[in-house]
C-alpha cells in the first residue's frame, strides 16, 4: 500500500476520513485502504487568561490516504462527497515517498510529546493584568519568553514604570 494526498473541502477532513472507511466496508473495498490521517498536532492556546486545547491541521484541507490504487479505489475516493482531488498532474495521484510519510508521521508524534503553545502576545501589545497582585492594571509588553511562558509588562506604579514578570495565563490582550 502506498500513501496519497487527498485534497478535500477544508473543514470537512473528519467527515471525509469517516465516509471513505464507509464507502469502502459498503462496497467490500476496507482491504484496499490502510490509515488514512488528517495531519494535526495538539497546541495549547490562551484565550483570555485560560488555556484552551485544541487540535491544528498541518495541512488544513488535505489528509492522507493508504491504499492499493485501482480504478476502483480511485473511484471511491474521489467521488466521495467534499473530495476535490488527488494530489498530483492532471488529478492522477502520485504516491508520497518513505520520507514525506516518515516526516509527517514524525511530526504528529512529536506534537502529542510536546504540546505547542499559541500565543497572541508581542512586544508592544497594551494588556491587562488579570491575576495576582497587580491584577487589574494596563500595561505594554516589553519581552516575551516562548520557552518559559513567561512576558515582562511594563506598568505605571505611582507614575514610575515598573517591569512585571508574568505568566502567560496572568494576563489578556486588550483589543
Amino acid at each position: 500500500m502506498k500513501w496519497y494526498v487527498v485534497n478535500v473541502y477544508s473543514g470537512f477532513e473528519q467527515r471525509v476520513l469517516e465516509s471513505i472507511f464507509d464507502r469502502a466496508k459498503r462496497q467490500d473495498l476496507s482491504h484496499m485502504f490502510g490509515k488514512i490521517l488528517i495531519p494535526s498536532e495538539e497546541v495549547i492556546e490562551i484565550k483570555k487568561g485560560e488555556k484552551i486545547k485544541s487540535n491544528r491541521k498541518f495541512f488544513p484541507g488535505y489528509i492522507l490516504v493508504q491504499m492499493i490504487l485501482t480504478d476502483e479505489t480511485w473511484h471511491l475516493v474521489r467521488s466521495t462527497s467534499k473530495v476535490s482531488n488527488f494530489l498530483g498532474a492532471r488529478g492522477k495521484p502520485h504516491p508520497m515517498s518513505n520520507a514525506e510519510v516518515d516526516h509527517i508521521l514524525k511530526r504528529a508524534e512529536d506534537s502529542a510529546n510536546n504540546v505547542r503553545h499559541i500565543v497572541a502576545y508581542e512586544v508592544g501589545d497594551s494588556v491587562r493584568i488579570c491575576d495576582g497582585p497587580f491584577a487589574t492594571l494596563q500595561g505594554t509588553v516589553e519581552e516575551v519568553d516562548h520557552g518559559k511562558e513567561r512576558v515582562k509588562v511594563s506598568v505605571l506604579i505611582l507614575s514610575r514604570p515598573i517591569n512585571v514578570d508574568l505568566g502567560y495565563t496572568q494576563i489578556e490582550k486588550l483589543s
